[in-house]
């Protein structure tokens, strides 16, 4: 019986790894056809694995799911100089939320008309750069933003703009990550006039023009009704200014957010039940309204980087404390803090070496001076894993080193592109190779530096209070 649903197993634990992720008879997985092991052994660990084909696909999903609909990566996500390559040749726009962030894009070659800027509290560096760089819209968030990007603007120029409006719901898989509902820091309220009362003002400046309506519920939404009451309650207000100004805007950005699943049989947002959904009632509500229908703009990130990344750990210790069992590695909450933040769980495996020990419930630890520094509690993992094994971690594209710190100085995780074709893994490894940004074939796939790995000496370089 075993043997007959093995496959079945085998396929459920693989759903949410890339789609390239192959197993070899010598117990290691290939990503892009590049062994993991390899990887590991190449660049070191802690190191991020990420597949551009993944990556790639997921993109295609969203512009065939949305074709009459404005993609907007969120480069919050995951950002670097390849990844905006990527996004510019796939036909997404991008979302930034810095000047960091729009500075890396447009000098990677990204058109800045095709970036929309974000914000609830955007500097004067912000702000000066969007204009110096002619982003294409500028996401206003507090009254405060109308004045100061007015002047900034000048009298002679122009600089399209939208109002992030708070509709009131509450849609999420945390208390942290959900931006829809009145009680926290983002946009402008439907319910008491704060919006309505900041689009009057933006309309008394010449030198800004608005072009639509945005909002954002949050993150890991998993369920497709928050978008449809989003929208009935956008159209609402939109339908609401038409009769007080004759204004009809001609965007309307329902944001991101769509759920992914972390671990097998974790739910997941359907995409082409939103697209369909959501069409249809943007198309009801604005016939109801007497308006036309605006042109639609979505700003997915996790759903794109997410399941395209793995992550790779070395074990450095295993203890038995107790009933429970710590396996502690060379990584930890500085490349992931999501678990600490929000209580994310993860699915970690043993790659690299076969083995046949009966699985047994572990907790995977990192190495920094934290209770808490816990990356996957109570986990099965075989009962032979050992100090120098390899752990990945898949669905670690996002929100890993774009939230990582510096914390007891160990120094970011590089980024490392996989792509290729099917894999050939189990052939020898490249032990002891130094990190490069070229790209070397292996196992029917290429391997690449994308980001290197923080060092000792960028740490000291930047301290220089001595």
């Amino acid at each position: 019986m075993t043997t007959v649903h093995e496959p079945t197993t085998r396929a459920a634990e693989l759903s949410v790894w890339p789609a390239s992720t192959a197993e070899s008879p010598h117990g290691d997985l290939a990503v892009g056809g590049v062994p993991l092991a390899e990887v590991a052994d190449r660049f070191g660990t802690p190191v991020y694995v990420l597949d551009e084909a993944e990556v790639r696909d997921r993109c295609r999903t969203y512009r065939d799911a949305f074709p009459d609909a404005e993609v907007l990566y969120a480069a919050k996500a995951f950002l670097c100089r390849a990844m905006a390559h990527w996004m510019d040749e796939e036909g997404l726009g991008l979302d930034v939320c810095s000047a960091g962030e729009l500075e890396l894009a447009v000098t990677t070659g990204f058109p800045a008309e095709r970036i929309v800027l974000h914000g609830n509290a955007k500097s004067p560096r912000d702000l000066e750069t969007a204009l110096r760089l002619g982003v294409g819209r500028i996401v206003i968030d507090s009254p405060s933003e109308i004045a100061r990007l007015a002047a900034a603007v000048g009298p002679q120029g122009h600089q399209k703009v939208m109002v992030r409006v708070v509709p009131g719901i509450s849609a999420g898989g945390h208390d942290k990550i959900r931006t829809g509902t009145e009680d926290q820091k983002f946009g402008l309220s439907i319910s008491d006039g704060y919006a309505q009362h900041a689009i009057t003002r933006i309309l008394d400046q010449p030198q800004l023009r608005l072009t639509g309506l945005h909002c954002h519920l949050g993150s890991q939404i998993t369920s497709v009704k928050p978008y449809l009451v989003a929208v009935r309650r956008m159209v609402g207000l939109m339908s609401r200014l038409y009769e007080q100004h004759g204004l009809v805007l001609p965007e309307l950005d329902l944001g991101g957010g769509h759920g992914i699943a972390y671990r097998p049989g974790e739910e997941a947002l359907d995409l082409t039940a939103l697209a369909r959904r959501v069409r249809a009632e943007l198309a009801d509500a604005c016939a109801t309204a007497g308006l036309p229908v605006p042109r639609l703009i979505i700003e997915p990130g996790r759903a794109i980087a997410g399941p395209a990344g793995v992550a790779l750990y070395r074990v450095l210790s295993v203890k038995h404390t107790g009933d429970r069992v710590f396996v502690a590695v060379d990584g930890g909450m500085s490349d992931n803090p999501r678990p600490a933040l929000y209580g994310v769980r993860y699915a970690p495996r043993l790659v690299g070496r076969p083995s046949t020990a009966a699985p047994a419930p572990v907790t995977v630890v990192g190495r920094h001076c934290e209770a808490g520094d816990v990356l996957a509690a109570g986990v099965e993992l075989p009962g032979d894993v050992r100090p120098g094994d390899l752990l990945a971690v898949p669905v670690a594209g996002a929100y890993h080193l774009s939230m990582a710190s510096g914390y007891n100085l160990v120094g970011r995780p590089p980024v490392v592109a996989v792509h290729g074709g099917p894999s050939r893994a189990g052939g020898p490894s490249r032990s002891g190779e130094a990190e490069s940004g070229g790209e070397a074939e292996s196992g029917g796939g290429s391997a690449r530096l994308l980001v290197r790995r923080e060092s000792l000496e960028d740490i000291r370089s930047r301290d220089v209070g001595l």
